[in-house]
């Protein structure tokens, strides 16, 4: 009887057993038949009071309490060549609509799996207790983890249930569904990706498998310029060294065509599987990004607003403002 109860299971899943036991493998919390949670680096310090990610200083995401997690796993319409996980292992461009779970399946899944994930920290003398029992109900859920999560059919409806359970969302798209972002309802914050000044340096770093990417980021583009008076937008760019780190004006194009309220120059690192496509040699220095990120925004009338060097990354907005860390 438990032998047929696990072959129906695996049948279920849309995630082949192989790739699965690769997630579990590097330390993923599967949930359901396509999530999956993950707990981040900076999470891990913060809950030895060993420091904290740029999300923290320059919005006032707590990371103990943050969910680093993904409703599809494993699709995608890019080929990032610095992206952490293993590309080649990306099961389509589209995710199947059959069966899907539904998102407070996701939900309360994402929270377990966490809890799992962090309870041998229970045993550290190093971890701060009152952090560590915070974190069991995680309160900032980064939907980002991998795969792009608008090609869950339900994003919208697992956005709803977050703002439902007083939980904030943080999005981050590559931009490839612009129908799905003119219609979604709108997270705590929403990042666009935006690797390449033009389509040629595009199609290089990203490595598109669908016709009309470029068409279809430009389209997200003037989607985010509609969307900032409904949530805090933000285009990121991933600066790689010798690749993408090209073409001042063109990024200054872009921007000013979406005209978000945050512009995020972050430096490449060389993690995860993207070290045997790229590796310590494409990621710049904090000062290099810092210059290339001032020599854009003087070309569209942005400016650094905050920095952390030890992520390699700057805040690039028109002007401050008090509301821009958030109080939670």
């Amino acid at each position: 009887m438990k032998q047929k109860q696990e072959k129906k299971e695996q049948k279920e899943q849309m995630i082949p057993s192989e790739l699965r036991n690769q997630f579990i493998k590097q330390h993923y919390g599967l949930v359901g038949k396509h999530s999956a949670v993950q707990i981040c680096m900076w999470t891990k310090r913060s809950l030895k009071d060993e420091g904290f990610c740029y999300k923290q200083k320059f919005y006032g995401i707590n990371c103990h309490k943050c969910c680093q997690m993904s409703p599809s796993i494993s699709w995608c319409q890019h080929r990032c060549l610095f992206c952490w996980r293993a590309i080649e292992n990306t099961l389509g461009e589209k995710m199947p609509r059959k069966e899907i779970d539904d998102p407070k399946t996701i939900i309360d899944g994402c929270i377990k799996e966490q809890r799992k994930l962090i309870a041998g920290f229970g045993g550290n003398k190093k971890v701060n207790k009152k952090k560590l029992q915070e974190a069991q109900e995680p309160m900032h859920f980064a939907i980002s983890l991998a795969g792009e999560p608008t090609l869950y059919p339900k994003i919208s409806e697992l956005i709803k249930e977050l703002k439902k359970l007083g939980k904030t969302s943080f999005l981050v798209t590559n931009g490839e569904c612009p129908n799905v972002l003119a219609k979604i309802e709108p997270p705590t914050q929403l990042y666009v990706s935006l690797d390449a000044p033009n389509e040629k340096v595009y199609k290089i770093i990203d490595q598109p498998k669908i016709k009309n990417g470029w068409k279809n980021l430009m389209k997200t583009l003037d989607v985010i310029k509609k969307l900032k008076n409904k949530t805090r937008t933000v285009l990121r760019l991933t600066l790689v060294k010798n690749i993408n780190m090209v073409d001042e004006i063109g990024y200054a194009k872009l921007i000013k065509k979406a005209d978000p309220m945050f512009v995020e120059c972050k430096a490449y690192m060389a993690v995860g599987f993207s070290r045997n496509r790229l590796g310590l040699n494409f990621m710049p220095l904090h000062e290099e990004v810092k210059d290339f990120a001032q020599k854009i925004g003087k070309l569209c009338k942005y400016k650094i607003v905050d920095e952390k060097k030890d992520s390699r990354v700057v805040l690039l907005m028109k002007k401050d403002t008090k509301d821009r860390v958030m109080k939670f």
